[in-house]
């Protein structure tokens, strides 16, 4: 595609000096700018081949200078595999963490990996229990990761390498015993494919993983590569995400109820029997001294409890402690250890005394475990529900799909039904029916009627003939279609919103930053509270400070600040402080990929809900993006036929929608042409200027096609008729583009493009959320203008290139706005990075969606408004968990320290503190789960 012009890049890039810029010389977005001039690069000065070689004769017919560091510059930029470590060979692997309680766990274990020889980035989730790590495989590998994460004492399962759906995974079967040398024939057999990028070999089980390039080769032609005596098929591996999850859930589920099972009785023969007399009387029977059966059997019973069943607890502890950092195990730990080993004192002192009589707490180690369990028994169910709409949306695409084989002749001559995995691009597809579209395609054949609502949140069904896209995972309603396969594995609609919906999930989002700074002094700040607080309560007691009746029966000053020091340690959690913002994030781009909006990260979610100003492109966002030609007039002596070739010639070259609209006018207009030249000979000097029109030479005349910028820039004439058909049409909201041939205005067009139903509805509805409309366009005064007040806007910047856009954002950011920008096309793509929140409409480019933070897959602007509300939704939520978090904390820790129990003779025993523990982390869960009921606004989803 070679629209854009030569300044665009040299704007993009110094020529001179080969340094890499922003965009929109915003340096925040380093990585964003870099996907962005990959695409412009590629576009403007690339073959498109696999090797990547600059077109250097494209360039050099374009008044390019390019040094040999500007080509290796560009190479970098645009290279095809990674924009974000240029300098060296990157790769992804995501791991399941085992064991993680809060977030100073997984600040422990960022650190822990960040500390590995090649590991470039780390990123841990808490709420998802995953870490995704950037590293250089020729200095680490994946075995070397997991080993520090274990170091760090945590547990960690490989789940998959990045882009997986780019992969196949093979089972070998035909030969009983797999040698060493046979697969390491097989995968340089295998190596030696065109498209394959890599194999990896498990010869123990007789399995290979073979990643390739969908765009050269494919699975069965990989699988039928193979020698047939090995008998090579498909396997899929198990889903770790699910079995995990459920093997957690299981996990904590059994160790409750086993802890149920000791510390039920414990609790009956410590809190029930001796208040219910004679039934408990057997209890104070004396086994020696003051020792009694009760004391023994309750000693019995709990043991188990504290080290076997509350092993986990020991272990965290000590790997917490081992890297000079404290947790919630730690926590529970000193709690539960305080209350044991303390009745293990009460009952030795009772069987060597025959006057004592102190009290055991048995009961609170046991009880404190046991809710604590059952808290993480229900956390752990609940953090299954916030990941749910991922999993719906992977479990969107079938299992198998039916292939057919064409003949010469184009006749079906077999249909084969195949895993889903198998299919390659430009298979032909059937599909039924009620059945699902296992891979984006193209339709060849029938017609009927398609539910994308899985996929776009739009529930009437859409009219699908032939040539029509079609979106894997959605479901065909009626008529039988055939499809053509066009994108595969990686590449599918679905899986970019699975992995964008991935990615947004394991962010960061910045307010965040409290609950880390919290984390780091929360358990020592507690530890010390715990501390002061048996001081406080202990030593008065002694004193004689307060009152003895104070003290309950069977208890001394000892054991009574005691109660309240582990109250302290046990009531506090840190846990609820670090769920509070991913769940609320998880569930929320979980939410709105649901409803058609991909919000890239926790950073974008939490920018969008300060927005004040939203700028809107004109074509193809606040209209329809289809223009029509609506009437054209000639200006000389040219012929309409030739002025129909000419307009052919040009705009043929062009993907801009008024240049298509052109070209589909004027091939009407001339039945007969068939080329994109016309009797002056052939189109060169091709040259884009953005936001007036495109020049070039067609033969040995000169022709400009665009605005009367781009005429006024070339000294070309507009005379006073040509004046007159331009004001006529503008007033009614129509493009003119005039066609000049050798410096004079040869004719004409008008073109015409509806404004989109919902654009005066959605300014409107902004306008009530006080949120101010702006349109920026590359299009004339008049023609926007007329839009603009067609759909409420009333400030407008017209005629405006690419980095004019992104001046006119940088210029209402300096004002202190919080700007969103939503575009569709490469021309939006400098002001959607340089705005605070890029939104592009999901059919427009690549670059677009690339450059923006959200994506809005319907292409429908109300959902320009989902996002924003979305966002300000969430934020209320996390908010509010930190209310939750903070004030089981602030409120908990002075009642369970006894601040009540002077004055009210309320105290919080250390197993209700357990249980306070263990309700507030399941609180924070499950608020935001409640993000999963949300709707859009009424006003305009009716």
């Amino acid at each position: 595609m070679r629209v854009l012009c030569t300044n665009y890049l040299a704007k993009t890039i110094i020529i001179n000096s080969g340094n890499r810029y922003d965009i929109a010389h915003n340096t925040r977005r380093v990585l964003n700018v870099a996907r962005v001039l990959k695409y412009l690069l590629i576009d403007l000065c690339m073959d498109g081949n696999a090797n990547g070689d600059l077109n250097m004769p494209f360039l050099q017919q374009s008044n390019v200078i390019v040094s040999s560091e500007i080509v290796k510059e560009a190479k970098e930029v645009a290279g095809f595999h990674v924009a974000e470590f240029p300098d060296q060979d990157i790769a992804v692997c995501r791991l399941k963490i085992k064991g993680m309680t809060c977030t100073s766990c997984s600040e422990s274990i960022e650190t822990s990996l960040s500390m590995v020889e090649g590991v470039k980035k780390a990123v841990v989730g808490l709420a998802l229990e995953e870490a995704k790590i950037n590293y250089d495989p020729n200095l680490t590998n994946t075995n070397q990761i997991i080993e520090a994460v274990i170091d760090a004492g945590f547990g960690a399962d490989l789940i998959a390498p990045e882009n997986d759906a780019n992969k196949v995974h093979i089972k070998l079967e035909g030969i009983s015993i797999i040698t060493p040398e046979n697969m390491a024939s097989i995968k340089q057999y295998i190596e030696s494919l065109n498209g394959v990028n890599s194999v990896e070999t498990n010869t123990e089980e007789g399995k290979l993983t073979v990643g390739y390039d969908p765009n050269l080769t494919g699975p069965r032609s990989i699988i039928s590569f193979i020698p047939a005596n090995f008998h090579p098929s498909l396997y899929i591996p198990e889903r770790n995400r699910d079995t995990e999850r459920n093997h957690e859930i299981k996990q904590y589920r059994n160790q409750f109820f086993w802890s149920c099972l000791f510390s039920i009785p414990v609790f009956i023969f410590s809190m029930v029997l001796p208040m219910t007399p004679p039934y408990g009387n057997w209890l104070s029977y004396k086994i020696h001294n003051m020792l009694t059966i009760g004391m023994v059997t309750r000693w019995i019973l709990c043991t188990p409890v504290q080290f076997f069943i509350g092993r986990r607890f020991y272990v965290g502890s000590y790997h917490a402690l081992k890297r000079r950092s404290a947790n919630m195990d730690v926590l529970v730990a000193l709690g539960t250890n305080a209350a044991y080993f303390y009745s293990v004192y009460t009952v030795i002192k009772a069987l060597l005394s025959d006057k004592f009589e102190g009290q055991d707490f048995f009961e609170t180690s046991t009880m404190l475990i046991s809710f604590i369990l059952l808290g993480k028994y229900l956390e752990s169910m609940a953090k299954g529900k916030t990941s749910a709409a991922l999993a719906k949306l992977t479990d969107l695409a079938p299992d198998t799909a039916c292939l057919l084989t064409i003949n010469n002749e184009g006749d079906v001559y077999t249909e084969t039904e195949i895993n889903t995995r198998l299919i390659e691009r430009h298979d032909i597809l059937k599909i039924f029916p009620g059945s699902k579209f296992p891979v984006d395609g193209v339709v060849v054949d029938g017609q009927g009627y398609v539910n994308e609502s899985m996929i776009t949140g739009e529930a009437t069904p859409v009219a699908k003939n032939i040539g029509d896209r079609v979106i894997g995972g959605t479901v065909n309603e009626n008529g039988c279609l055939l499809i053509k396969a066009t994108h595969v594995g990686s590449e599918t609609a679905l899986s970019q919103i699975v992995q964008i919906v991935e990615a947004a999930q394991l962010a960061r989002a910045p307010v965040q930053k409290l609950a880390d700074q919290i984390s780091k002094f929360f358990v020592p700040a507690v530890v010390l509270a715990a501390v002061v607080t048996w001081a406080g309560w202990f030593i008065p007691g002694v004193a004689g400070i307060y009152p003895k009746s104070w003290i309950p029966k069977a208890m001394d000053e000892f054991e009574l600040a005691l109660q309240f020091g582990i109250s302290v340690l046990v009531v506090a959690c840190p846990c609820a402080l670090g769920l509070a913002t991913p769940t609320a994030v998880m569930v929320a781009t979980g939410k709105g990929a649901s409803l058609g909006v991909l919000i890239k990260g926790g950073n974008a979610l939490e920018k969008a809900h300060k927005v004040n100003t939203v700028v809107f492109d004109k074509t193809g966002t606040l209209t329809v993006g289809k223009p029509e030609v609506v009437s054209a007039i000639l200006f000389s002596r040219i012929s309409m036929e030739e002025f129909c070739d000419t307009a052919i010639a040009v705009e043929g070259n062009s993907e801009h929608p008024i240049a298509k609209a052109v070209v589909k006018y004027a091939k009407n207009r001339s039945p007969n042409h068939k080329t994109q030249t016309t009797n002056g000979g052939p189109v060169t000097d091709f040259e884009v200027i953005p936001g007036a029109g495109v020049g070039c030479k067609v033969g040995r005349r000169t022709v400009l096609v665009g605005n009367k910028k781009l005429m006024r820039s070339f000294n070309v004439s507009v005379g006073p008729e040509v004046e007159t058909y331009f004001s006529d049409n503008e007033k009614l909201a129509r493009t003119c583009v005039l066609v000049a041939i050798d410096g004079k205005v040869a004719g004409a067009v008008a073109v015409t493009d509806p404004v989109k139903p919902e654009a005066a509805r959605v300014v409107s509805f902004l306008r009530s959320m006080s949120i101010r409309s702006i349109m920026v366009t590359g299009d004339n005064w008049s023609t926007a203008t007329a839009i603009a007040k067609e759909v409420g806007i009333e400030n407008v910047f017209a005629e405006t290139d690419p980095f004019g856009k992104a001046d006119r954002i940088k210029d209402l950011q300096a004002k202190g706005m919080v700007v969103a920008m939503v575009g569709d096309g490469i021309n939006d793509s400098p002001a959607l990075v340089a705005a605070d929140v890029g939104m592009a409409i999901g059919a427009g480019t690549d670059v677009a969606i690339e450059a923006a933070d959200i994506v809005l897959i319907k292409s429908n602007l109300e959902d320009v408004i989902t996002a924003i509300d979305l966002s300000k939704n969430t934020i209320s939520r996390i908010h509010l968990n930190y209310v939750w978090a903070l004030g089981y904390n602030l409120l908990g820790v002075p009642v369970a320290a006894g601040i009540l129990f002077p004055f009210i003779g309320v105290r919080l025993p250390p197993w209700l503190a357990g249980a306070c523990m263990a309700a507030s982390s399941v609180s924070v869960v499950c608020s935001s789960l409640l993000l999963q009921t949300y709707k859009k606004p009424f006003a305009y989803s009716r």
